[in-house]
């Protein structure tokens, strides 16, 4: 792929063009208008701005709010100002009843994050449309409106956004930080340097920040798919993207709750004795063989040549898993905390790789 391409697939630069051409096409279209509309043309390349965004579903919900919180803002100003229209009192506390009445409206949740455009149009309308309130309400408004439309269709047609780099490149790192989070517990193990648990809950906040992003960056594809005419054509990279997702995310569960026991309770220490020499090390082999299924792709090819890595991982890790659970099958202690925490972490593998190899996320683990 050539980096032109490369470029233009990031997420910040497609918004800059949509929103660069929205804005000049908005200003273009309002300057075209009758005179009294045309000297306010900025205001339909504000509307253009602020109607591009990520996806589809959230332009035209940015459009239709934020026009409304507008309006409304203009409607209580003007109100206002008639209620208190009167020389006995002062334009500060007009002022500051337009402002307090906004702020009451913006909780308005139908409004939602666009709900300061409330206050902000009071206060504009109080400040400079007070002489024609009709009038600026018609040139802001509806100004803001034809750009909102214009922004709006400049996302549905130019490239409209399915948001799938920025979610690809999250999944990757949310999958490297989970397997660098089990071998740097394996490491641990071999040379009988396995943190303590605050140590641990510390080196684990960037894994949880990444798969906080993972997520986020999954729910937008989710978004970016409604009413978007690309969503058919690539349906089938978004639906890989959540089943990669989800995939990852319990696997993380699961190992985040196996490692916190070997931490706490060090089930390669306890009991040593009596469980079979050499815990430590099968247990860390385990953990190796997991950490290369989560960090190993499929293979993108279809001929029957194409090695398939991420098999021979399953498999690499299949097979240390086995000699794990054989150790723990084979030891008659029945009363140790540590052997008991041996066992839930066996478990807990067994379940991350069936995870792993579940024929549903297969094919979109890559």
């Amino acid at each position: 792929m050539s980096p032109t391409r490369d470029l233009l697939r990031e997420p910040w630069v497609q918004r800059g063009v949509r929103a660069a051409l929205a804005a000049a096409l908005a200003w273009q279209v309002a300057v075209l208008l009758p005179p009294p509309l045309a000297q306010y043309s900025y205001y339909a390349a504000l509307g253009a701005v602020i109607a591009v965004h990520p996806t589809v579903a959230d332009s035209a919900a940015a459009a239709w709010r934020t026009v409304l919180a507008i309006l409304l803002g203009f409607v209580l100003a003007v109100g206002v100002h008639e209620l208190t229209a009167s020389p006995l009192i002062p334009g500060a506390v007009t002022i500051a009843l337009v402002v307090a009445v906004a702020i009451v409206v913006e909780q308005w949740p139908v409004l939602g994050e666009h709900r300061t455009w409330v206050s902000f149009a009071a206060v504009l309308m109080f400040t400079v449309g007070a002489a024609d309130p009709a009038r600026y309400a018609a040139s802001y408004g509806g100004l803001t409106l034809l750009g909102a439309a214009i922004g709006v269709l400049v996302t549905t047609v130019l490239f409209p956004p399915l948001q799938l780099t920025t979610a690809v490149r999250r999944i990757d790192a949310s999958r490297e930080l989970l397997a660098r989070h089990l071998q740097d517990i394996a490491g641990g193990l071999r040379e009988g340097v396995v943190p303590s648990p605050g140590e641990w809950d510390a080196r684990g906040q960037a894994l949880a920040g990444a798969l906080d992003r993972m997520r986020a960056a999954e729910n937008l594809v989710e978004r970016a798919r409604r009413a978007n005419p690309r969503a058919r054509r690539w349906r089938g990279e978004a639906s890989s993207i959540r089943e990669q997702s989800r995939a990852l995310d319990r696997v993380a569960v699961l190992i985040d709750d196996l490692t916190t026991m070997v931490v706490e309770f060090q089930p390669h220490r306890r009991g040593i004795d009596r469980i079979e020499g050499g815990t430590g090390w099968v247990l860390a082999e385990a953990l190796d063989g997991l950490a290369h299924v989560v960090r190993t792709p499929h293979a993108t090819g279809t001929g029957h040549d194409v090695p398939d890595d991420r098999a021979e991982a399953l498999a690499a890790a299949e097979h240390a898993l086995q000699r794990l659970t054989a150790l723990v099958r084979t030891s008659d202690v029945a009363d140790d905390e540590g052997f008991f925490a041996l066992g839930a972490v066996t478990v807990g593998m067994h379940r991350a790789l069936d995870t792993l190899r579940d024929r549903r996320g297969e094919a979109h683990m890559a």
